[in-house]
C-alpha cells in the first residue's frame, strides 16, 4: 500500500455507483492530472466536461480523493474500497452474518471448484 493512502481501519464514506466507475478510472491512470481524467470520463462513461468537475470536487469535499496542482491521486486503495463495501452489504442485508452472506451467494450461482478451494484456502489460512 502506498504510504499516501488512508489506514484501512479508517471508516470510508460511502461512495456511489457513479462515484465506483470514476474512482476505477483513477486507480487505473493515478496519478493523472484532472484534464486527462475529464477526457477518460467523456471516453468511458459519457461525461460532459462539468460532470467529471463536479466529482472531482465533490470527492475531494468529502476527503475522498485528492487535487493538487491540477494532478488528482485516490487516497484509499481499491481493496480499501471494496472491502468497506462488502462489510456494508454484509451488515446492512445480511445482519452482519457473513455465513448468511455467502450462502445466499452460493445459492445465486454455481461455484466452480477453484472458487470452493479458494474459499476453503482462505478459511484455512484465516484460523491460523
Amino acid at each position: 500500500m502506498a504510504a499516501s493512502k488512508k489506514e484501512s481501519k479508517m471508516e470510508i464514506p460511502k461512495i456511489y455507483e457513479g462515484e465506483y466507475r470514476f474512482y476505477e478510472i483513477l486507480w487505473e491512470k493515478e496519478p493523472v492530472k484532472s484534464a486527462d481524467l475529464v477526457k477518460l470520463c467523456n471516453e468511458r462513461l459519457g461525461w460532459k466536461k462539468s460532470t467529471t468537475y463536479t466529482v472531482i470536487r465533490r470527492l475531494c469535499e468529502r476527503q475522498l480523493i485528492k487535487l493538487e496542482d491540477t494532478v488528482v491521486t485516490a487516497l484509499y486503495t481499491k481493496e480499501q474500497v471494496q472491502t468497506a463495501e462488502s462489510a456494508s452489504v454484509v451488515e446492512k442485508t445480511f445482519a452482519g452474518s457473513l455465513p448468511d452472506f455467502v450462502a445466499a451467494f452460493a445459492k445465486s450461482r454455481e461455484l466452480g471448484e477453484d472458487e470452493i478451494r479458494e474459499l476453503q484456502n482462505f478459511i484455512d489460512n484465516y484460523k491460523k
